[in-house]
């Protein structure tokens, strides 16, 4: 049961999250304590905010419902996927979202966008299907490679194998995604410099999804040794803005002083969901370069308000 006291910071948290005065970076921490507190309560001032007109901070609410991997969110989620006037970013991250729970009754509303017109929702729909048909068989491998990161992942890794094997899986566009998506995050949880630069290739591959997803990791990573083709993605105003925001949040992460130049170059990008992602990868960059203890520092705030 929820306490008074977790009630209370649950209510001063969310207040933060759904007001639209706050600047951006403030309500991304406050969505991340959010996330972390947890409960039907937290999923409800999450939830609230989909009606927002930052399509950035609409695809981190359904990012963050996921990882909560809680089923109560899932009749938000999947009013999201099914709203056609959100941007395809948010629908994309909803359907992804509906996979992480891992819930069999999102089974049929992940098959009703199997086929849909803009691609990365379709493909984002067949990704969480195929985890979903996994989980249900994820007993007969126990071997794969573990997970440093504790994030829940749109596809498992794959069993233990050497960066030159999964890489010429992950740069084959007449694979399956899923299976590249494995050969993905287990690239990912070796975490060598070998291993991030075979991961660094695969922003050049067809699929504007697979892009997104190979920044992502690179940035759950924190090496500098893809800076460079980040950057490449980056500064390409003929790439999907999808594909763009993840890499300058992935700079952000990465944070280092050539990662800080590199976003400050973008603050002003006619895409505003690039330029939103490197105000917010800006403010990741700063508290990775600080002695914060968290970057989810909501209730922290709260208190010295309070004090």
């Amino acid at each position: 049961m929820t306490t008074i006291t977790d009630d209370t910071s649950v209510q001063a948290v969310g207040n933060i999250l759904t007001d639209k005065s706050q600047p951006l970076k403030d309500r991304f921490r406050a969505l991340f304590t959010l996330r972390n507190l947890g409960g039907e309560k937290a999923i409800d001032y999450i939830s609230k905010c989909f009606d927002d007109t930052s399509a950035l901070l609409k695809h981190e609410l359904a990012y963050c419902l996921g990882q909560m991997q809680d089923k109560y969110a899932i009749d938000t989620l999947s009013l999201v996927l099914a709203d056609c006037s959100q941007e395809p970013m948010v629908r994309h991250e909803a359907g992804e979202a509906l996979g992480a729970i891992g819930a069999q009754e999102s089974v049929n509303i992940l098959k009703e966008y199997l086929n849909d017109p803009v691609i990365e929702v379709a493909e984002t729909c067949q990704l969480a299907l195929q985890r979903l048909n996994w989980l249900k068989s994820q007993e007969e491998e126990n071997d794969l490679l573990p997970n440093p990161y504790k994030s829940v992942d749109p596809a498992p890794s794959t069993c233990k194998m050497d960066v030159e094997d999964l890489e010429k899986i992950l740069l084959d566009d007449t694979l399956p995604l899923f299976q590249r998506y494995r050969a993905m995050f287990s690239l990912r949880n070796l975490g060598t410099t070998e291993a991030v630069k075979a991961l660094a290739k695969g922003l050049k591959c067809s699929s504007a999804l697979f892009r997104h997803e190979i920044a992502y990791v690179l940035g759950q990573i924190q090496s500098d040794a893809c800076v460079d083709e980040l950057k490449c993605n980056l500064q390409d105003k003929e790439e999907n803005p999808m594909v763009r925001h993840e890499c300058a949040e992935a700079l952000g992460s990465i944070a280092t002083p050539e990662c800080t130049r590199i976003l400050e170059n973008y603050l002003k990008d006619e895409e505003r969901v690039v330029k939103e992602s490197c105000i917010v990868a800006l403010d990741i960059s700063e508290y990775e370069n600080s002695a914060q203890f968290q970057y989810a520092d909501g209730l922290a705030k709260m208190n010295n308000v309070a004090s």
